[in-house]
């Protein structure tokens, strides 16, 4: 059974929200930078885009990765690892940029407002 906890970010507020089967089966598959549809959480005409995430062991979704699988890569500056020095480089842990049933959370951020604010829909739910 999968389930994904789902932040979403809209200006300065993010909402949390859980989704399991069937609404989570059609998050499988995508990509960082993708887009789907309010439908499938549940926010009729909102269009989320899919930002990052994370997997069950922690390890942040990167882009650039291809498929699912987890691979230990060579990086400099940028997200997943901050030098402490000027032109330091480390070997970090990183996820592909695919969701997958490894997937723990996914990070959503509102490309299209729908007709009411997503305050009020969240909070219904």
């Amino acid at each position: 059974m999968v389930e994904f906890k789902l932040v979403i970010a809209d200006a300065a507020t993010s909402y949390a929200r859980t989704v399991t089967e069937p609404q989570a089966a059609g998050f499988l598959g995508k990509r960082i930078g993708e887009s789907i549809g309010g439908e499938l959480v549940g926010l009729t005409g909102y269009t989320f885009r899919i930002a990052g995430g994370t997997d069950k062991s922690g390890f942040p979704l990167r882009p650039e990765i291809p498929g699912a699988r987890q691979v230990r890569v060579f990086v400099g500056e940028g997200f997943g690892f901050h030098a402490p020095r000027r032109g330091m480089r480390k070997r970090r842990t990183f996820r592909g940029g695919a969701v997958s049933e490894e997937t723990v959370q996914i990070n959503l951020v509102v490309d299209k407002r729908g007709p009411k604010p997503l305050a009020e829909l969240v909070a219904a739910a």
